[in-house]
């Protein structure tokens, strides 16, 4: 008798100890799922941000494709008519760019758009992806 009631015992605790488990995996399955929901929902598109004028965009299209020279001088010359957050975002693909040719210059330019950008600017997840390398 007294056997049949320890195993009956193991055998809900089994059970008890199972179907918590299977509750904590159902919970941390639904936590994953929601971030990834809303990382997906806070993707930043570059082109969407305002700041750059209209008939600056094919221009910023072309400096981007030849390279960190032609995206440094297009920051020269049209930089000053630019607004964060595309500004800002512009700049961090210009210190991608830089810093195998200038890490310290890239450094530089990082900490600035870093200074100026708030916590609040759809830029800033992108600023602390980056922030342990140029620092």
């Amino acid at each position: 008798m007294t056997t049949k009631l320890i195993t009956v015992f193991i055998l809900v605790a089994a059970l008890f100890v199972g179907w918590r488990l299977w509750l904590y995996y159902d919970e941390v399955q639904r936590n994953e799922e929601s971030a990834r929901r809303q990382e997906a929902a806070t993707a930043v598109v570059p082109a969407n941000l305002p700041g750059v004028p209209y008939g600056l965009e094919s221009s910023l299209e072309v400096a981007q494709a030849g390279g960190f020279e032609a995206l440094g001088n297009w920051l020269k010359t049209y930089g000053p008519s630019l607004q964060d957050p595309r500004k800002a975002w512009i700049e961090l693909d210009y210190v991608l760019l830089l810093s195998r040719e200038n890490p310290a210059e890239a450094r530089r330019l990082f900490a600035a758009v870093k200074q100026r950008t708030p916590e609040s600017s759809p830029v800033y997840s992108r600023i602390k992806k980056l922030e342990k390398t140029y620092e």
